[in-house]
């Protein structure tokens, strides 16, 4: 946890570029690299869906969602990735379980 899933990318491109998304995003976020998760998600395209990336995580101060967004967009632009989306889901402690407890 935070989880950072990407949906349209390909595989070699994101085992690729996970060193620069993990070292970027926990610098911002202040968190240890170790505990930040990236997956790929499969996807079935059924209407125009754009690539998109979605992070799941606690809430921030606004500034930290920004910076999260703006670093991630500058990393797939730099790649030739203009016109991702990047959206939060917005964790709550109360609501989030390890061995069947709330963390708070």
């Amino acid at each position: 946890m935070p989880y950072l899933r990407f949906k349209g990318f390909s595989n070699v491109f994101l085992e690729e570029l996970t060193p620069r998304i993990v070292d970027e995003f926990a610098k911002v976020v202040q968190v240890p690299k170790e505990i930040v998760k990236i997956e790929l998600l499969p996807y079935q395209i059924i209407t125009n869906t754009p690539l998109s990336v979605e992070i799941l995580m606690f809430e921030r101060p606004q500034e930290i969602h920004d910076a999260v967004a703006d670093s991630i967009h500058r990393l797939l632009l730099e790649k030739g990735y203009p016109n991702v989306h990047i959206f939060f889901v917005i964790l709550q402690r109360k609501l989030y379980y390890k061995e069947g407890k709330p963390l708070e």
